[in-house]
Parts: C-alpha cells; sequence; structure tokens
C-alpha cells in the first residue's frame, strides 16, 4: 500500500496547554479516541489501532512552580497520515479537530465516537478498503444513473413515446443476468478482478451510448453497461462486508451509498448540457472516460477480500432458501415501486410540470442531496439500535412521501420530494446489509446475483405498469399510488420475519464459514 501514501500527506496538529499535576497526567496518558495509543517512550505515543498509516504523539514538557502549586507548560506535537486513499483529504480537518481536543481528565478515557465516525475503531486495512470502495462507488453512481438522467431527452430526438421509454428502461434490465454471471465468477475467481474488469468494461460500453442512431441501440448498450456497473456495485457491498468489522457494517453501506450518490449528482450536474442542442444528452455518455485512470489506480491498491481467500478451497456452503426467497421477494416488491419512482421523474418534471433540464437539474439536486443526511443517521441508527424499526419507518415514510410528491406542484411538490429522500435513504443502510450478511462467502455474490435478478424483475414489472397506467389514467400520480402498495408490504415483512444482523460476526450469522478475525493486527 506505498503508493497509496503518494495521496494522503501527514498532517499535524500543534497544541499549547497550561495544566496542573492532574492535567499533565491525563495529556501523559494513552488516547483511546478515532486512534488508540500506546506509549513508546516517555511522553512519545504511537497507534496501537484506528484508520492511520503513520501516527506519533509527543509532549514536551516545561514546569514552573507558583504559588497554587506547580503549572506546566506542554507542547503537544501529533503527526499523522490517514490510511484514506483518495478520500483523505475529506477526513483530515475533522480528524485534526477530534485529535486537537483535551481529553477529559481521570484515570480512564472513555470511548468517544464522533458523529462522522464509524461506530467501531477501524484499523488500517478496512479504513482504506473502505476508500477505495468509496472510489468506484462513485464511478458505479454516475453509470447506474445515466441512462434515468438522460432517457427523455434521448426519446425526444428519437421521437419515441412514453410506453417505449418503459419499455427501454425494462429491457436495458436484462443486462443482470450478465451481472448475476459475473457475481458468480467472483465466488470462484475472486473480488478484486471482477470489481475493477466490471467497471472499466461498463464505462467503455457506455460511451458507445454516444453513438446511438436511435433508441434501440441505446437500449442494447446500455443492456451490457448496466449489467455491469449492477455487478459492480453487487460486489462492491459484498467486499465491504468481507472486510468491516460487525458493529460498522451498516455505516460502511452508509458511507457507500453517499459516495455513488455523489456519482449520480454528477450526472444530475452534467444534465444541463442536454440543453445545448437535440444531440446535446450524448456528451453525458462520454464524461466517464475520465475515470479509467481512477479504476486503474484502485486496481493497483485493492487487496483481495479476507473472507474470500480464508474459503476459497473450502467446498461451497449450502444457501438458506428461506433467506434467499426472503430477500427475493423483498427486493421485487420495493423495485416495482422505487424504480418507475426514480425513472420517470424526469419524464413527470418535463412534460406534466413543464421543467427545462436545468430546472430539472437544480430540482433533483435540491431536493435528493438531503438525502445524504437519512443515509448518514440510517446508517448510525442501524448498527447501533438495530435494521428492522429503521428499515420499516424508512419504507413507509418515503413511498408516501413519494407519491405525494408526483400528486404535487409547487412549493408542495419540492417539500415532499427532499422530505421523502431523507426518510426513504434510511433504509439504504438498514436494509442494504442483508444481502451480503445472510449468506455464506462461497454463495455470496451467486445469492446476491440472484436477489438482484428478481429485484430487477420487479422493476421491469414495475416500469411496464407505470408506463400503462400513467397512459391509462393520464398521469403518473395515480400510476404512484397504486404501485406504492409494493413497498408498504415490504415494511410488514421487514418487521414481522426479517432476522437482526446487527453486531453480529458474518461467520455467526453463516456458521459454515471459516473464522476471519473482524480486526486483522496490520494492513
Amino acid at each position: 500500500m506505498a503508493a497509496a501514501r503518494t495521496i494522503v500527506a501527514v498532517a499535524r496538529v500543534v497544541n499549547q496547554h497550561r495544566v496542573d499535576d492532574a492535567g499533565l497526567a491525563t495529556l501523559r496518558r494513552p488516547r483511546a479516541g478515532v486512534v488508540a495509543e500506546h506509549a513508546t517512550g516517555p511522553d512519545d505515543f504511537a497507534a496501537a489501532s484506528g484508520p492511520v498509516r503513520e501516527y506519533r504523539r509527543t509532549l514536551r514538557v516545561a514546569t514552573r512552580p507558583t504559588p497554587a502549586g506547580a503549572a506546566h507548560e506542554v507542547h503537544e506535537e501529533i503527526r499523522f497520515r490517514l490510511a484514506l486513499p483518495y478520500w483523505g483529504w475529506l477526513f483530515v480537518p475533522v480528524v485534526r479537530r477530534e485529535l486537537g481536543r483535551l481529553p477529559p481528565a481521570g484515570a480512564d478515557e472513555p470511548r468517544r465516537t464522533p458523529w462522522w465516525a464509524p461506530p467501531d475503531r477501524f484499523e488500517p486495512r478496512a479504513a482504506s478498503v473502505l476508500a477505495l470502495l468509496c472510489t468506484l462507488a462513485l464511478v458505479s453512481g454516475y453509470l447506474g444513473t445515466l441512462i434515468t438522467q438522460t432517457i427523455t431527452f434521448a426519446a425526444d430526438r428519437f421521437d419515441a413515446s412514453d410506453r417505449a421509454q418503459g419499455t427501454t428502461l425494462a429491457a436495458v434490465r436484462i443486462g443482470v443476468v450478465l451481472a448475476l454471471g459475473l457475481t458468480v465468477l467472483a465466488d470462484r475467481r475472486g473480488r478484486r478482478l471482477l470489481l475493477v474488469g466490471s467497471a472499466a468494461g461498463s464505462i467503455l460500453v457506455t460511451a458507445t451510448g454516444a453513438l446511438a442512431p436511435g433508441l434501440v441501440w441505446l437500449g442494447a448498450s446500455q443492456t451490457v453497461a448496466r449489467g455491469l456497473s449492477t455487478a459492480l456495485a453487487l460486489l462492491i457491498g459484498i467486499v465491504a462486508a468481507e472486510e468491516l468489522p460487525a458493529g460498522s457494517r451498516a455505516y460502511g453501506v452508509s458511507v457507500l451509498a453517499l459516495s455513488a450518490a455523489l456519482g449520480s449528482g454528477m450526472a444530475v450536474w452534467a444534465l444541463p448540457l442536454a440543453d445545448l442542442g437535440p444531440d446535446g444528452w450524448r456528451i453525458l455518455y462520454v464524461i466517464p472516460l475520465a475515470a479509467l485512470p481512477l479504476v486503474a489506480g484502485v486496481g493497483r491498491r485493492l487487496p483481495e477480500s479476507r473472507r474470500f481467500r480464508a474459503n476459497v478451497t473450502h467446498a461451497p456452503a449450502r444457501v438458506d432458501r428461506g433467506r434467499l426467497r426472503l430477500l427475493a421477494a423483498s427486493g421485487f416488491l420495493a423495485s416495482m415501486f422505487l424504480a418507475p419512482a426514480s425513472q420517470f421523474q424526469n419524464e413527470f418534471l418535463r412534460t406534466e410540470r413543464g421543467f427545462s433540464a436545468a430546472r430539472i437539474s437544480l430540482f433533483t439536486i435540491a431536493t435528493s442531496t438531503p438525502g445524504g443526511i437519512g443515509v448518514a443517521v440510517g446508517g448510525r441508527l442501524a448498527d447501533v439500535r438495530g435494521r428492522r424499526l429503521v428499515g420499516a419507518v424508512g419504507l413507509v415514510g418515503g413511498a408516501t412521501l413519494t407519491v405525494a410528491a408526483y400528486l404535487s406542484s409547487g412549493w408542495a411538490l419540492w417539500l415532499a420530494s427532499a422530505l421523502g429522500s431523507v426518510i426513504a435513504a434510511a433504509t439504504v443502510p438498514a436494509l442494504g446489509v442483508y444481502g451480503p450478511e445472510l449468506f455464506p462467502t462461497s454463495q455470496r455474490g451467486r445469492a446476491n446475483g440472484i436477489i438482484t435478478l428478481v429485484g430487477v424483475a420487479g422493476s421491469s414489472a414495475g416500469l411496464l405498469a407505470a408506463g400503462a397506467l400513467s397512459d391509462g389514467l393520464g398521469a403518473l400520480g395515480p400510476a404512484m399510488a397504486v404501485l406504492a402498495a409494493g413497498p408498504l408490504l415490504l415494511a410488514l415483512l421487514v418487521i414481522t420475519v426479517y432476522p437482526e444482523t446487527a453486531h453480529r460476526a458474518l461467520e455467526d450469522l453463516n456458521p459454515g464459514d471459516e473464522p476471519v478475525e473482524d480486526r486483522p493486527p496490520g494492513p
């Protein structure tokens, strides 16, 4: 991982303290915060654990007697390098602020977890892997939302109807069969190669959409590209579950979801390019080529999953069919609503509310960005309090407010959409962890591929139903109200049938797997 050091520079914190004897004793204790320390000499401390590649805290003490007793002038210096390739610059300010905090006086410093940190203290390897996966999630987010953002402009260019759009969006989902094949291969050949290959392949195939002479070409190229990007997204979640501590898997999913949302947002930011002319939307299909060097860099730094390596020589374990049926049915119910609700949004805004491409971009950014709050809060609550209640509340609240948005106009449309994105986003980390958690390592890719395949069938059914219902009812709002039955039924399943998996090791949930220590001693 030496190459990653060129990305994250050494940061420095300098504190000047004037303390009494008790304060000096506090400063001379090893800390137990974001970084846990151990003493390496008098007034010299190194990292025992924490998300750092390098860490050293040193003290220089000058003592002066005073009438009230000894006073100590303490020069404290901390140097650290985060184990976060590509993303370290984002966390250095908050880590610097946390390390600059004076610990509370007392014999032992209690573990303090800042709001932005995972519930479990990360080791360097876990932090590095999560950062690299976030980089791939950024790419996956852009690729996964591209057809959704551009379909209405491509259809207008090719003079296609709402039904043709729905049919194209449904047909594109056939690419999930390719995703299933790649995830099955990842169970045999490893995660790393398939991750990097899926990312690079999806970028290259996506770029061919810029040359599409018609909706059929665009749909065909996106079928392959979406298959590859779907495999990428699935493998990102699998590797995260296999590498992160048991008490922070939902946190990891929330951070990955935020990274993917940033990638999706980049597609939205670029959407005004569609207003440049009838073919302006084609530019958005070329932009991902700029990410190829980034993908290559991740490929050089990303290690193979520890759990895959521990179990690769074992006979494949059996999949719990009850769990598989439960999660597959859940994916179908959720996707029947979520796919049309998201993929017809631009069409709804453009044709039913008269939005331009620039105004669609503004609306999407303004109403989707607050969803990051729901993702972050949902991830922490799912790890600390449990998955089921967070997931059920997010499903019911998100579906209700989304339908309200499709039935509204003016400020009510903006408000309902923003609130719906916040509440619904909490389900991403709360329920997104179940797929990787509930299946053994040797079958994790295959099981999640099957679940996604069934979910895509649900999204295709929902898109076709939404297109037909909107044509028959004259608007998309009533169609969304009918399809909202899916997430409401799923919320009932989550509360009554789903197991609670928070704080449980993957080997506890899947006893046939070879035990792997959640906190490896080194990178």
